[in-house]
């Protein structure tokens, strides 16, 4: 079982009728067994699923009964949750330390709508960044763009960090079977030098253009691979300073520095700063998305992500997908203690799925203070993890299985291939339906015993069941419904959020080691030996690493 924070009763949750509630249902409930629930009700399978706009959820392998979903509605009802999806849609500024709007569902609305920050439609203006967008995009797909020596763009580098890359890379990878094959797209996000000189060993700097991702145009990661991409560009083209401008542009709000670094600022791409980085996929951000699949297939991912907005935004809470993932994740995570997530995709296109939803989830709910600034009295933010299936079952399933711990589970799967090989396919999906009925069912005793296990083997051949899962099911994996899986997990995440009643949107957690780092540089590069006054640990390992770079360096003379 997790361990609880110390309770504040200022906090508003454990105040709602609701919590008490669910406090009082959990006691009843919390030994109950999948096994007899569905033995119980030959229907539950049928009954504890939802289908909306091309998703099928199955969550009745989840330990709840009518009386759970009932009391998490209503908790939903009593958080608010409606008021804050109303407040989010209409662009207020629901991220109250930043005092900001969230609206990244403004990114994907239509032609036509309207949403309103400050007195100002934004829709417009998403629409004029997309049309630039793909307008460059084609340019570059076509071959009219050229490179500095008039050759034509065959590689794409996208430089960023955080929501600038890990959005971009996730959505390359989905869906690379959509992707121009003629070209090559390669992704830059850490400061290890490994990172650059992998990213660019094998490319011709003539056919070579590099997409810088940073808003303000200063942020240490991205500025640092950037001014070294600049470097390695120049030194192979002739040293020419025009050439700068034919093979980067900007994904930026910084003119002024976008313009010093050398680019044309016709070849920057606005956002703004409603748009949080870790949802900003479908922004500027995504032009190397939009470079790697075409505007066709990009729209037609924000029109998965669209419908997914609606649906949350419409559709009663007993029906709608985010809601209902994220009260399961509340009761899952509050109530039995459970500390992890694991996301199961068995697709292996989305093998960068997890690690998108890691900062997504955990960068939105890893918060120990409420609105109004006192300390949660119940865990918030659990942890994301996961691999794509079939690989994961020979890793980490044996833990889910038979480990100490509760991990509920979320297996997304598709009917149809991208690529029917034999029966790769139908193998592929036995393993999901066999592994959320293992999960849920287990094997007993008298089970390993009727196998002829001998009585010694037995214990470890039991299975205990009773693990938590959804699946989640489509017909195939496409650009829209790629859309369609962001919005339902950036949605439930805003659920949670919401009945923690915490900002989902802030993020001040990432910038006190970034300030540190700063100080941290020139002790590290001064030629005399720096005064340190950091603490005993932090001081021996800066001395430590000052010896060892010494001893490199000397060694390389």
């Amino acid at each position: 079982m997790a361990a609880r924070i110390q309770p504040n009763m200022k906090h508003t949750a454990v105040k709602r009728q609701a919590w008490k509630a669910l406090e009082s249902h959990y006691k009843k409930v919390s030994t109950l067994d999948l096994r007899r629930l569905f033995a119980e009700d030959p229907t539950r399978g049928d009954r504890m699923a939802v289908e909306a706009v091309g998703l099928y959820l199955d969550y009745s392998k989840n330990r709840v009964t009518d009386d759970t979903l009932k009391l998490l509605l209503q908790l939903a009802e009593e958080s608010g949750l409606p008021a804050r999806i109303d407040a989010m849609f209409r662009g207020e500024k629901i991220n109250i330390t930043e005092k900001r709007a969230v609206l990244h569902v403004a990114l994907r609305a239509p032609k036509g709508a309207s949403i309103v920050v400050d007195g100002e439609d934004v829709v417009p203006k998403v629409h004029a960044v997309l049309d630039k967008m793909a307008d460059f995009s084609d340019r570059v797909r076509s071959g009219a763009w050229k490179g500095h020596t008039g050759k034509r763009i065959r590689n794409v580098v996208n430089i960023g960090i955080g929501g600038s890359d890990l959005g971009p890379v996730m959505a390359y990878e989905a869906l690379k079977a959509y992707s121009e094959r003629a070209m090559t797209f390669r992704f830059v996000s850490n400061i290890d030098g490994t990172d650059f000189a992998e990213a660019v060993r094998d490319l011709d700097p003539s056919e070579t253009l590099f997409i810088v991702s940073s808003k303000t145009f200063t942020t240490l990661e991205t500025m640092t691979n950037a001014h070294t991409a600049r470097t390695w560009s120049l030194a192979r083209l002739g040293g020419d300073q025009e050439s700068v401008a034919k093979h980067f542009v900007a994904v930026s709000t910084n003119a002024a520095e976008v313009s010093k670094f050398g680019i044309d600022t016709a070849n920057m791409f606005e956002f703004w700063d409603w748009v949080g980085g870790r949802y900003s996929m479908d922004s500027a951000i995504g032009l190397s998305t939009m470079v790697a699949i075409g505007p066709d297939h990009f729209r037609a991912m924000l029109d998965g992500f669209h419908q997914m907005d609606e649906h949350f935004r419409t559709t009663p809470f007993g029906r709608n997908l985010p809601v209902l993932m994220g009260l399961l994740s509340v009761w899952h995570n509050d109530f039995f203690g459970a500390q992890t997530v694991a996301v199961l995709p068995y697709e292996q296109y989305l093998k960068r799925f997890p690690a998108y939803l890691q900062q997504l989830t955990m960068e939105s709910n890893g918060k120990h203070v409420t609105l109004d600034g006192t300390v949660v009295t119940r865990q918030t933010g659990p942890i994301y993890w996961g691999e794509p299936g079939t690989n994961g079952q020979h890793s980490f399933y044996q833990l889910i299985h038979q480990g100490t711990r509760l991990i509920p589970c979320d297996f997304i799967a598709f009917a149809k291939p991208l690529h029917p090989l034999g029966r790769h396919h139908d193998m592929l999906l036995a393993n999901v339906f066999a592994q959320t009925e293992a999960l849920a069912f287990g094997k007993t005793p008298d089970e390993v015993k009727a196998e002829g296990t001998p009585d010694w083997l037995v214990p470890h051949r039991v299975f205990e069941g009773n693990r938590p899962s959804n699946t989640i099911l489509a017909e195939r994996l496409t650009p829209e419904t790629l859309g369609k899986l962001v919005a339902l997990y950036e949605h439930s995440v805003f659920t949670q959020g919401t009945i923690w009643n915490i900002d989902s949107f802030d993020q001040w957690g990432v910038e006190l080691g970034k300030v540190l780092a700063q100080r941290i540089i020139p002790e590290l590069e001064s030629k005399a030996e720096p005064k340190l006054d950091h603490d005993s640990s932090t001081n021996s390992l800066i001395r430590r690493y000052r010896k060892m770079k010494e001893h490199y360096e000397d060694n390389r003379l």
